[in-house]
């Protein structure tokens, strides 16, 4: 144990007997989650009146007893806040929903450390983000790739975090994306149900697996305009895999328009895009729908179709 630990005395009453050691401190401590509890537990920062340690999150709680957890100093993060002036789509004490820009990485990685909406949250938020993704991803509950465009939740505190997570697991997040997809899927609405894992020739890209090798993928999917050569879908996601809508639609023989990596538009669609410079995934997150994980109110939120994509599609009208 360091001297600088911030040491919080907790008095566990006859209710707390017998509940798991990790869920009797979370019902008393309200501001600390039962992961982050979880993760001090099996650190060796719990220990009873004793001064004995308590190493196990399992282990049946004993009350009324004294508890004492020691919380770590605060270490800075390294990542850099930027003042990146975030377009907000929604914004409490809890979280914040973020209308990203295509171009902009969500979290710092190699080849990104700075200019990521990570280091944008860390100045517009000033130190409130959850500390459940780690120094590398503060807040960050979901992510879209950088060259997507559209809405993208982050959490405050470790509450929110840990409510929303338990959201997107069960899938009972309302995620919509507006695509562009090369050619005229038949049939017009559909769902595609296949698994997703790595491909066994190329590690950085994702393919459709067989059930055993991946994680069940599952896309619904509706026209909403016949283009030319292209045509505008709504893609509701069932799950969140890395990827999905643009390896799924690949899947089905109509890869988004623009995707660099799991298609490749031909004449005369390539040449409308290589006029206008349009290089990346015609991918919007357009729809962001959950319960709040505080309040409990529904909150359902729209983004509009950027303007890369918007005179795209004027310009491929029928």
């Amino acid at each position: 144990m360091q001297g600088d630990d911030d040491i919080l005395t907790v008095a566990l009453n006859d209710s707390a007997a017998g509940l798991r050691l990790d869920r009797a401190l979370a019902e008393a401590l309200p501001s600390l989650s039962r992961e982050r509890l979880k993760s001090l537990i099996k650190g060796g920062r719990v220990v009873d009146a004793s001064g004995t340690i308590l190493w196990d999150p399992s282990a049946k709680a004993a009350a009324p007893a004294t508890i004492e957890v020691r919380l770590p100093a605060a270490t800075p993060a390294h990542n850099v806040a930027q003042d990146m002036g975030l377009v907000i789509a929604y914004e409490d004490e809890h979280l914040i929903v973020v209308d990203k820009p295509a171009g902009m990485v969500v979290h710092p990685a190699a080849g990104n450390l700075d200019g990521t909406m990570v280091n944008a949250l860390l100045h517009h938020c000033a130190g409130q983000l959850s500390g459940i993704g780690g120094v590398a991803r503060p807040g960050i509950v979901h992510r879209i790739d950088k060259d997507t465009s559209g809405l993208i939740v982050a959490a405050k505190h470790d509450r929110a975090h840990e409510g929303l997570a338990k959201q997107f697991a069960a899938h009972s997040i309302d995620r919509r994306y507006l695509a562009l997809a090369t050619g005229r899927p038949v049939p017009v609405n559909g769902t595609i149900d296949a698994a997703l894992g790595r491909s066994n020739t190329n590690r950085k890209k994702m393919a459709v697996v067989a059930e055993d090798r991946g994680k069940r993928a599952v896309t619904h999917y509706r026209t909403i305009e016949p283009l030319k050569h292209a045509t505008l879908v709504e893609c509701r996601l069932e799950t969140g895999r890395t990827h999905q809508v643009r390896v799924h639609m690949a899947h089905i023989g109509h890869p988004l328009v623009g995707d660099p990596v799991y298609g490749r538009a031909r004449k005369p669609l390539s040449e409308v895009l290589k006029a206008r410079n349009f290089v990346r995934q015609a991918l919007h997150a357009a729809h962001l729908g959950f319960i709040h994980p505080v309040t409990g109110n529904n909150i359902a939120l729209d983004s509009e179709l950027p303007s890369d994509m918007r005179e795209l599609i004027d310009e491929l009208r029928v």
